[in-house]
């Protein structure tokens, strides 16, 4: 079935400048969790900035530290936030994501920030 959710932008002119001026982040990703909207070995650019003074909104990708192994980074879409921030995690493709179903909700203070746009 099509995704419910607008596809990724692939990178603009703006968002590749913002990256060179240290404003966005690049990451990899390295498993099927978000499939179809991004592959293995897909880069994607970071906003760090995009959650200093809003929440994060349902249907976001984002990138936090895994809640039980804080040196694991993860690339989930936000599927509900609470009344404290905490966001519950989903990968588009649940038959393969591990996710919040399996540890819950994530802390407002892990989530790195939003993912802007494919790099490449």
């Amino acid at each position: 079935p099509p995704s419910p959710w607008p596809p990724l932008a692939d990178l603009q002119l703006g968002e590749f400048l913002r990256w060179l001026l240290r404003q966005r982040r690049r990451f990899r990703v390295v498993d099927r969790s978000m499939q179809p909207t991004l592959s293995p070995n897909e880069e994607v650019l970071l906003d760090p900035d995009a959650y200093r003074d809003r929440r994060p909104q349902r249907g976001d990708i984002i990138v936090a530290h895994h809640p039980h192994q804080t040196d694991l980074l993860i690339i989930k879409r936000v599927a509900a936030v609470d009344a404290m921030g905490a966001c519950m995690l989903l990968g588009d493709n649940q038959a393969v994501s591990e996710d919040s179903r399996q540890y819950g909700a994530v802390a407002p203070a892990l989530i790195l920030g939003r993912v802007c746009c494919r790099f490449g």
